[in-house]
Formats: structure tokens, sequence, C-alpha cells
């Protein structure tokens, strides 16, 4: 019982610090809503439709370097913190690689949005300024990335945290300049929230360059030389361990976005409330999301120290840890479900609608915590493969036909409406839960020599 609460101590400490970063990171996404809302309700639309092509297209990448976490963790764990420093050096060059291609995508973003019937030409407009502004932030968004994750390898998890919250303060003086044109800028409106995050990108990586290259905890982690070409065959293996990762990445966003334009034409009472328990499902989902960043770490550091039994120990503690957390968070948001939902907004329809789609997420709740911890501890024993194909089942073969069947026709039961969807995302997510602790309990079953050799790849 001791090793549990050690570990589960341990687990805490370095996932107290990458929530309040994830926090900071959905904060920017606020202040930007709000900010492009002071102009005009167009501005503010414009800013929402290009971040649903821009987060997507960003996490995709965002996902290809998180394939670093389990590699830093492992080296450091197993005492070969010499070889780190290539191994970041080679995330540089994915995170560039990767980088060229979303902005050539963003680029050309008019095609995807041309896709959407009966867009107001202004709002077109500024949607497209907005994804050509922050596209050039793409680089210093993922190079940031890359060395958030060594940081996150090492067990210091602060560093992320610190620079997340003064990238958020940074955001709000460059939105107040490039907004409404202060100091000799131009008032470009919703566009300046790209120009202003962008910005913000470049900044925060700079800063975390600056940090890591001074920290004491890294003197030892020196690149043979300060530049180095493509290692392909490194670039290949960071590929395949981080593809799988950001493909599901991709998943889930699309698939929100997809939920929230079949819900729309319900109408204004059932396109809030559905926000509105989104929104609370948004901002519990940090919890383990944070967990599971920290479960990987220390599953990967466990494994680099040859302790098989370690990493089964911080396994089964982050995923009890986070049903326990989950169990806490869905009471409070059934308790408080009402007044919650009057936070957003006073309408008695839209109180009453949302109240029943919380008592929903709280279900959901619990089966995204083991998911996602899941999906951490299958990263760190670099199983990433798997976490591919039983989110892409889980999200797009179960849990968005069940959502539309469930609630827009009445093949099953009368249509729905918000509350099929949702039953749609509890099922999907409690298949995709079940798989991974199958998942997880197939790779515990190895020996421990299978389970080590594919660590150390």
């Amino acid at each position: 019982m001791q090793k549990y609460l050690t570990e589960a101590r341990v687990l805490l400490a370095l996932a107290v610090p990458v929530i309040f970063a994830q926090i900071a990171q959905t904060a920017m996404g606020v202040v930007d809503t709000i900010m492009a809302g002071s102009v005009s309700a167009t501005d503010m639309a414009a800013v929402a439709v290009g971040t649903s092509i821009w987060l997507p297209a960003i996490l995709l990448g965002h996902g290809l370097v998180l394939a670093l976490s389990p590699t830093v963790a492992h080296l450091n764990g197993a005492g070969r913190r010499d070889k780190i420093a290539h191994q970041v050096q080679q995330g540089f060059w994915l995170a560039a690689g990767v980088s060229v291609l979303i902005m050539a995508v963003i680029y050309n973003c008019e095609h995807i949005i041309g896709l959407m019937h009966n867009v107001d030409e202004e709002l077109k407009e500024k949607a497209i300024g907005y994804l050509h502004a922050i596209m050039w932030g793409a680089p210093g968004y993922l190079f940031f990335q890359v060395l958030r994750v060594q940081c996150e390898g090492l067990s210091k998890t602060k560093p992320g945290m610190i620079f997340g919250f003064v990238g958020l303060m940074v955001n709000i003086p460059l939105n107040y300049i490039f907004i409404y044109g202060h100091f000799g800028a131009p008032a470009l409106g919703g566009v300046g929230c790209g120009v202003a995050t962008g910005t913000v990108y470049w900044v925060m990586f700079l800063m975390m360059r600056y940090y890591v290259k001074h920290a004491y905890f890294m003197k030892d982690i020196v690149a043979p030389s300060r530049f180095a070409k493509p290692d392909w065959a490194t670039l290949k293996r960071l590929t395949s361990l981080g593809l799988p990762i950001g493909l599901a990445l991709f998943f889930e966003v699309t698939l929100f976005a997809i939920v929230a334009l079949l819900v729309s034409p319900l109408g204004i009472v059932a396109v809030a409330s559905h926000q509105i328990a989104l929104s609370l499902g948004s901002l519990m989902f940090v919890i383990p999301l944070s967990l599971g960043m920290a479960t990987t770490i220390r599953v990967g550091s466990r494994l680099g120290e040859s302790s098989v039994e370690g990493a089964r120990v911080a396994a089964r503690t982050s995923i009890f840890t986070g049903v326990v957390i989950a169990c806490f968070t869905a009471s409070l948001s059934v308790i408080f479900r009402e007044q919650i939902a009057a936070l957003y907004n006073d309408s008695p329809e839209v109180v009453a609608l949302a109240s029943s789609l919380m008592l929903l997420a709280a279900v959901y709740q619990i089966s995204d915590a083991i998911q996602v911890i899941g999906t951490g501890v299958l990263r760190g024993y670099k199983d990433t493969r798997s976490i591919f194909y039983i989110t892409f089942v889980a999200y797009w073969v179960l849990g968005l036909p069940i959502g539309y069947t469930l609630g827009l026709t009445d093949w099953v039961v009368p249509r729905m409406g918000p509350s099929g969807f949702w039953w749609g995302f509890i099922i999907g997510l409690t298949f995709a839960a079940v798989m991974v602790s199958l998942r997880i309990r197939w790779i515990q079953n190895q020996s421990s020599f299978v389970i080590l050799d594919k660590a150390r790849r």
C-alpha cells in the first residue's frame, strides 16, 4: 500500500504544474474570444471558425512531438542522459517538417472555409485573415513543445507551467495592441488575435530556449554539435511513435466540432445547452489529461530503470487516482449543475436542458478519465499504435454514428436531440476505456524481457 501512496504523491507533484499549464493554454483561447467579441460578433465568430481549423491541425503536430516524452523519460531513467540531446535535435527537425505542412494547409484555408455553406463574406474574410496570421506561429508553438516535452521527460513540469502563464500575460497586451490598434499598429479586429497569438508562441519558445540552455539540471545534456543533420532512422522512429498520438488528438477534436455542427439545426436552446455541458466537460478534462502526461513520464522513467514492477505500480496508481478525482468532480457537477448552467445563461429552458446533459457529462468524465490516463500509460510503454485504432473505433465507428442515430433519427428510439449525442460519447468513451485497460493488461502480462526490449526502441 505504501508504494502506491508514494507513487501517487510523485504523480500529483508532476501533474499539478501540467494542469496549470493546460489551464493557461485554454485561457489564451478564452481571452481571444472575449477581446475579439468586444469588437463585433462577426470578429468573434471569425476567431471561432478559424480556431476550429487551426486546432486540429496544430494538435496533429503536437501529437507527433509528444513521442519525445517517453523517449526522454526512458533515457533519463536508464542513466543515458548523453543521448537525450540528439533526440531533442531530431525533435526540432520533426517539428520543422510538420510546421511546413501545417502552414501549407492553413495558407489554403479558403478552400476549407468554402465548404461551409451560407458563410457571411465578411466573416469568411476575417477567418482567413486570422488563420493566415496565426499560421506563422506554428513553428514557434511546436518548437516550444519540443523543449517543454524535454523538460517534462526529465520530470521537470514546472517550466511548462511558468512559461504558459507568461505567454498568457504577454497575449493580453498584444491582443490589445493588434485588435484595437495602439502604439502605431493597425486595428485588425479578430485578425489581430492571430497576429498576437502567433507572436506569443515565438516569445514562449525563445524564453523556454533561454531557460533550457541555462538550467542547472541540463548542464550535462549537451549535443555533440550545435547543428545536427536529420537522422532519418530516429525521425522514422519518432514519427511512428507520435503519428498515432497526433491522429488520436485530431479525431477527438474533429469529432466534437462535427457534433457541434450537427446539433446547430436543433435550435438555440439545444446548441446553448450542448455548449454549456461541453464547456464544463472540457474544463474537467484538463485534470485527467494532465495526469495522463505525468503517467507517461513515470512509466517511461521506470522502464528506463528496468523496473517493470515500478511501471506497473505507476500505471495502476495513475488510473485509480484519475478515477477518484473524476468521481469527485462528477459529483460536484451533478450537485451544482443548475447553478453552473445559470452562470452561462439565465434562460430557464437552457438551464433545464443543460442540467440534464450535465448528468450524462458526469458519467462521461469517469470513462474519459480512464481512457485518457490509460493512453498515457500506453505512451509510456511506447505502444502508441493501439491508441490510434482504439480512438478511431471509439469516436468514429461507435460514438458519432450512435450519437447521430439517437440524437437525430427515430430508428431506435424517438429522437433525443443533444442527449443522444452525449449517450454516443458515453458509449464510445466507455468502449475506449475498456479496450485501453485490456491493452495495458495484455502488455503487462508479457515477459519483462519483451516489455523492456520494446521500451528501448
